[in-house]
C-alpha cells in the first residue's frame, strides 16, 4: 500500500491556501477532476440529466475505478486545516468551503458563545430559557404555579438544551482521529441510522432514518463516525433538506472519497399533528456528491443495495 501521510482534518485554523484533505500533494489536474468539478455546479435535475447524457460515453464506470489515477492522497506534512464549514446555519449551503476557525459547522449567531460559556453563564442561559417557558405557559392560558407545571420551565429548558446539543459539538471531536489508510475502493454503506431533530419552523420534532454511503479513496472513516456525524447535525434546529446535505458534505470534507451519497426518510410532526394533518406522510431527501452524482451505474448500485432486504 502507498504510504499515506495524514494531518488531522479537523485541527486548528489554517492559513489561506492550505492544502485540504484529499487534495493531491503534487500532481496536475486530471480530466476526471474537471468532470467532477463540472458536476458539482449542476444545480437542477435538467442540468444533471443533460450532463449525464453528454458524458455517458466518457465518464468512468463503477467497474473502471482501477484505471483511475492511483496517486497517494493526503496532506502536506506540517500544515493544519480547519473544518471547511461554509455559511451560517439557515443559509444556502454552497459547494465551495468557507473556513470556520472553530470547527463547528454551519454555526448560528450564538453558537460560539454557547460553546465557550462558563458553568455560570450556562446556568444563566438556562434560567433565561426557563423564564421564557414560564411566559409561554401564561400566554397559552395556563397557570405555571400549579403542581403539574411548577417545575416544567426548568425541565423544558434542560430538555431543549439537550435536544440541541449539536451546537456544542466540534466535528474534529466527533471524528476523533477515526480516519484510517485502507486500500479499499468499493462502496461502504451504513443503513437505517435513526435521526431525531427539531423543525426550525415550528420547533416540533421530525424523526426518521438516514442511509450514508461513500466510495473510499485511500482513506476510510470509522463506521460509528457516520452515525455520529448524522447525530451532531440532527441535534440542531433543522430542515430535512439542509440536514441531508450537511451530512454528505461533512463526510466528503473528512476523507475526500470518490463520492458520497445520503438518503433520508422522515416524518414531520409539523404536518401530522397540526396544519395539513396528514399522518403517515413521509419526506425523502437525497444528496449525491462525486461519482454518485456523475455516474449512473454507481448511483443505481447504491440505490439497489440501500433498498435490498436486510437478513438481520
Amino acid at each position: 500500500m502507498d504510504d499515506v501521510r495524514l494531518t488531522h482534518p479537523f485541527s486548528s485554523p489554517s492559513p489561506r491556501g492550505v492544502t485540504r484533505v484529499g487534495e493531491l500533494v503534487s500532481s496536475p489536474p486530471s480530466s476526471s477532476s474537471t468532470s467532477s468539478e463540472r458536476s458539482l455546479s449542476l444545480d437542477t435535475d435538467d442540468d444533471r440529466a443533460s450532463y449525464a447524457s453528454d458524458s455517458s460515453d466518457t465518464a468512468p464506470g463503477h467497474d473502471e475505478r482501477d484505471n483511475e489515477e492511483n496517486a497517494t492522497q493526503g496532506v502536506i506534512e506540517g500544515t493544519t486545516l480547519s473544518y471547511g464549514f461554509r455559511v451560517p446555519s439557515g443559509s444556502t449551503t454552497p459547494v465551495v468551503p468557507i473556513p470556520d476557525p472553530n470547527g463547528l459547522g454551519w454555526p448560528a449567531k450564538s453558537t460560539l458563545s454557547r460553546l465557550n460559556s462558563t458553568p455560570e453563564e450556562r446556568k444563566e442561559r438556562e434560567q433565561k430559557l426557563a423564564d421564557a417557558v414560564r411566559t409561554l405557559l401564561e400566554c397559552i392560558g395556563e397557570d405555571p404555579d400549579r403542581d403539574g407545571l411548577r417545575r416544567t420551565p426548568e425541565r423544558y429548558a434542560n430538555a431543549l438544551m439537550w435536544l440541541t446539543r449539536g451546537y456544542e459539538e466540534r466535528l474534529k471531536d466527533v471524528i476523533n482521529d477515526a480516519i484510517f489508510p485502507e486500500d479499499h475502493d468499493e462502496m461502504v454503506i451504513v443503513r437505517d441510522i435513526d435521526i431525531f431533530s427539531l423543525c426550525e419552523h415550528h420547533l416540533v420534532p421530525f424523526t426518521g432514518k438516514v442511509t450514508i454511503a461513500y466510495i473510499p479513496k485511500k482513506l476510510v472513516l470509522g463506521l460509528s463516525k457516520l452515525a455520529r456525524i448524522a447525530e451532531t447535525f440532527s441535534r440542531r434546529l433543522q430542515v430535512q433538506e439542509r440536514l441531508t446535505k450537511q451530512i454528505a458534505m461533512a463526510v466528503e470534507e473528512a476523507i475526500k472519497p470518490r463520492g458520497v451519497a445520503v438518503v433520508m426518510e422522515a416524518t414531520h410532526l409539523c404536518m401530522t399533528m397540526r396544519g395539513v394533518q396528514k399522518p403517515g406522510a413521509i419526506t425523502t431527501t437525497s444528496c449525491m456528491l462525486g461519482c454518485f452524482r456523475t455516474q449512473q451505474k454507481t448511483r443505481e448500485e447504491f440505490l439497489t443495495l440501500m433498498n435490498s432486504k436486510s437478513r438481520f
